[in-house]
């Protein structure tokens, strides 16, 4: 609560001090408020690190727990522009049953940027630029190894599910790219040739 000298208490009007208590009253609503803020957007960056995170450390838990049951994931944009082939995938255990493999041996990291995130109720949005860095298998710490430098844009879509956050919409887009994007391409090739030429059980 403020305190006013007496001397200054005789330069406001009634008006003026009715307002001071009144607006002094919004204070803990108004924190209150910011608190529950600043919690979401910390657990709304939290799952795209989270995601980042199962990517780079073959992780599925992790990356599961980013995804509400029924989430789309939607990279063709980027493909498009990289020349991957990569279909539009819809539930979570798609997801993780198609980036894991896929990515989960791959020398890789993400590194995330520039959100920015807007929140309505127990929805929200989420933009973002995720710079992600891929070599073959063993191949990072090597000079001159061949990679994969993609800076992608992040459109994303999420839901409140408790104190957590969780994607029901992702769509990636490549702002640019550097090095041999067919990296993770050969890698699935290479993946599905060893599975044909194994004998069957």
């Amino acid at each position: 609560m403020t305190v006013l000298p007496a001397g200054r208490l005789r330069n406001f009007s009634r008006a003026g001090i009715v307002a001071i208590a009144a607006s002094e009253s919004r204070l803990p609503s108004m924190s209150t408020d910011l608190a529950q803020l600043a919690a979401d957007r910390y657990e709304i960056g939290d799952a795209l690190h989270r995601f980042a995170f199962g990517l780079d450390h073959g992780d599925a838990d992790s990356l599961a727990s980013t995804l509400i049951e029924d989430c789309v994931l939607d990279f063709r944009p980027a493909g498009r522009k990289l020349g991957l082939d990569f279909p539009k995938l819809t539930g979570r255990q798609a997801i993780v049953d198609a980036l894991i493999p896929l990515l989960g041996p791959l020398d890789t990291s993400h590194t995330i940027s520039n959100l920015q995130i807007e929140i309505s109720d127990d929805s929200a949005t989420l933009y973002g630029y995720v710079l992600a860095q891929h070599f073959m298998p063993r191949q990072g710490p090597k000079p001159d190894a061949e990679n994969a430098l993609l800076m992608n844009r992040y459109d994303c879509e999420l839901t409140r599910d408790g104190e957590k956050w969780r994607f029901k919409c992702m769509m990636i887009d490549n702002a640019w790219a550097q090095g041999n994007p067919e990296i993770i391409n050969a890698l699935a090739v290479h993946r599905l040739l060893s599975a044909k030429s194994k004998p069957p059980k």
